[in-house]
């Protein structure tokens, strides 16, 4: 079997090869990601499969080229690369041919997933080919109209990624689809002019992560061994408590941080997305103690961590010690429904989500990823109410404010923010 776009822990990949009896010859890479770190090296290290890859990647790890003309027998399909830039300049979509030279499937990396193709902003600064946005929109169009749009309706699209990805702005919560369908109803393939489309792909894409182009890189020359590397974090149990100036990551549910946690620590609670936000707060160069209330727990985030290559930058994971007795400070709900003109608001989401509507008229945006850099925008005259969406981002925001700002009381909304927002509806 060949395993496509691999994710860092392997583990899976060997597991179903097991268990379908298959000996895994290749790993491809459609581009070097910028969001999640990939095992493709480390795959080839352990089962000695070959790793195929644009020319143009400039891989620093053992690759064939695979590009344009380039094909793979195996068992009876065959694999041919097509070059799709647009996402990346290195982008390549793999198209599935059966033994009647049908054409049943595409592995589109990322430059189409299901409701969306890829963002064309990533590669400014980034990977051995550097790109405009506006140049690789144009790619874009050209590698969809040209290429991805002429296959067979019934043809079958593999992504590299679901919702929740910042990889594209639009994603549907299916994994995968069909290029009929996509044709139907994808925004981005519908009628229209080079010029309307690099308009609309440029336009309203999300922030772009501290970690992206430092996964960028590390993909470019492959990642180390997952294992080793997630084993070598220390956990420590015994009561330890990190220095003031070090950054602390309390990853524990905001109900337990608020009953008591390190001084400065930021809540940034093990969810779904836990790497993706650690990721977007802290900066590739930047190192950081974890705290969690279990062994287990830790484990977990340490794995998450090591997804975007963040492993190397924990200094230790924490059981939480027994001085972890601040206490966040508590909103008076009916106080700030009654009397909102005597406190000051705070909105922590991204900018294309403040621009489909304010919930409070004479509230501050400052989104999240960039709030520990301009937390000097922020007034300390009245106390402060941190929102966002749902919750998860205002309790790490808050943490961060709170730390920052002792002078006055930094309140949560947390998912009370969802009554106002009906309300404001």
């Amino acid at each position: 079997m060949i395993v496509i776009d691999p994710a860092r822990d392997p583990k899976p990949y060997y597991d179903f090869a097991k268990l379908h009896a298959a000996d895994i010859v290749g790993v491809i890479e459609t581009h070097p990601h910028a969001d999640f770190v990939s095992s493709h090296l480390e795959i080839h290290q352990k089962t000695g499969a070959t790793i195929f890859a644009s020319e143009l990647t400039g891989a620093g790890y053992p690759h064939k080229a695979f590009d344009e003309g380039d094909v793979i027998e195996l068992n009876g399909i065959t694999l041919k690369a097509l070059n799709t830039p647009g996402h990346s300049p290195d982008s390549i979509c793999v198209l599935v041919e059966d033994e009647n030279g049908n054409d049943i499937a595409i592995f589109t990396g990322d430059t189409l997933f299901v409701g969306d193709v890829g963002r064309p902003d990533l590669r400014e600064d980034a990977g051995n080919i550097t790109a405009k946005k506006e140049e690789l929109a144009r790619q874009m169009y050209h590698s969809t109209r040209n290429k991805l749009m002429l296959l067979p309706e019934n043809a079958v699209v593999y992504p590299a990624h679901g919702p929740g990805s910042l990889c594209g702005k639009n994603m549907s919560p299916d994994l995968q689809s069909t290029i009929g369908r996509e044709l139907h109803e994808n925004y981005a393939l519908q009628p229209m002019d080079e010029s309307a489309f690099v308009k609309l792909l440029i336009n309203d894409q999300p922030f772009v992560p501290k970690y992206f182009s430092y996964n960028v890189a590390l993909n470019k020359k492959g990642a180390p061994e997952f294992d080793n590397s997630v084993n070598a974090v220390k956990i420590i149990s015994d009561g330890f408590t990190p220095d003031n100036k070090s950054i602390i990551i309390d990853t524990r549910p905001k109900e337990k941080f608020s009953k008591g946690h390190l001084a400065g620590s930021i809540n940034l609670q093990d969810g779904e997305k836990f790497e993706t936000w650690l990721g977007s707060i802290i900066g590739p160069e930047e190192t950081f103690y974890l705290v969690g209330e279990s062994k287990v727990g830790l484990n977990r985030v340490i794995s998450k961590a090591a997804k975007i290559g963040y492993e190397k930058n924990i200094k230790a994971a924490i059981l939480l010690p027994d001085n972890a007795n601040e206490i966040s400070d508590s909103l008076d709900l009916n106080d700030f429904k009654t009397h909102q003109n005597n406190y000051l608001v705070v909105d922590v989401r991204n900018r294309g989500e403040v621009n489909e509507g304010v919930v409070f008229k004479h509230s501050i945006n400052i989104p999240l990823p960039e709030l520990r850099k301009r937390i000097n925008e922020i007034p300390a005259d009245k106390p402060i109410v941190v929102h966002c969406a749902a919750g998860y981002r205002s309790a790490a925001a808050t943490s961060i404010i709170a730390a920052a700002i002792k002078t006055i009381p930094v309140y949560d909304l947390g998912e009370e923010i969802i009554a106002f927002k009906s309300h404001h509806a």
